[in-house]
């Protein structure tokens, strides 16, 4: 059985679509932040933005990473 050739062609479209995705839930999150009563919900969602903050660091070197391979062919 041969292993199946990776392809990278569409990385840094998949790495857009889910920092867009990233940014929004943070923008619902800050929503439901402004709204919500309930201290522990504002904490929780104020540390998951956190988190996505973090991860949207790191998609954005990785698709910085993705698109100079894809410029240079994958080489």
């Amino acid at each position: 059985m041969k292993n199946k050739p990776d392809d990278r062609r569409d990385n840094v479209d998949k790495i857009q679509c889910n920092i867009s995705n990233t940014i929004q839930n943070i923008h619902k999150a800050e929503e439901m932040i402004e709204i919500t009563d309930d201290e522990k919900t504002r904490e929780d969602l104020m540390a998951k933005n956190e988190r996505r903050d973090e991860a949207l660091n790191a998609m954005r070197k990785e698709i910085k990473d993705e698109a100079m391979a894809k410029e240079n062919g994958y080489k």
